[in-house]
């Protein structure tokens, strides 16, 4: 099967990452947004993410300083 990844997705990683979050979702019982013979749900993902009918986002990585406790030495191990 030759893939060919949506201008959308800006690595081959990324859509491979959408994708396999997508078949996760339809081996869990949701149902799939196309009607695709194919009973495999990686397949059915791919062809989804091709298609453009998944939605993902990227989260923006925490600032440091705000996950990181202070430590005050008053800690008792």
């Amino acid at each position: 099967m030759i893939i060919d990844i949506p201008d959308e997705y800006d690595s081959k990683f990324r859509f491979i990452l959408v994708a396999a979050e997508r078949a996760k979702q339809l081996q869990n019982g949701y149902p799939p947004m196309i009607d695709e013979k194919s009973p495999k749900p990686a397949h059915v993902a791919i062809q989804e993410a091709q298609q453009g009918l998944i939605t993902w986002e990227v989260l923006e990585e925490a600032d440091e300083e705000t996950d990181q406790t202070e430590f005050d030495g008053s800690e008792t191990y």
